[in-house]
């Protein structure tokens, strides 16, 4: 995976406010590039110093793995929640996630001039890449 990629999903994520959320998909939407799977690689590889428990899966589910630490970060933003997160929290036990449908980041007018500033960015430097590559393959 390019660097420049991983730097510019990483810029992304930084820009989602404590108590917002947003998906996988939605990361890769807004930068225009990628997919789902394509942004969780980049957060289960190089995500541990943004916050990273402020992207999910779309079902609201945390990442695998790191649900305790997580739905702490949750609360502690006033992230909106469904489910019994306080028995999960008690005893393990119980189903929670976060309430995508009223968390989800809205990003405002200026932060989509960042986002398109990112975004723009990135493209430079692929097709940057693209054009070294194709003068060394000739």
């Amino acid at each position: 995976m390019r660097i420049e990629y991983v730097e510019a999903v990483l810029a992304i994520v930084r820009m989602v406010p404590a108590g917002a959320a947003v998906s996988y998909g939605d990361v890769a939407e807004l930068l225009g590039s990628g997919g789902p799977r394509q942004i969780g690689a980049v957060m289960s590889h190089y995500g541990s110093g943004v916050p990273w428990w402020r992207i999910l899966k779309a079902s609201g589910h945390a990442p695998e793995g790191h649900e305790v630490k997580a739905v702490r970060h949750y609360l502690q933003e006033g992230t909106p929640l469904t489910g019994d997160h306080e028995a999960y929290l008690r005893t393990g036990e119980g189903s929670w996630r976060v309430d995508l449908s009223a968390a989800r980041w809205a990003p405002t007018p200026e932060d989509f001039e960042q986002i398109d500033a990112v975004s723009g960015e990135l493209e430079r430097q692929l097709r940057k890449l693209s054009v070294a590559d194709d003068g060394m393959s000739a």
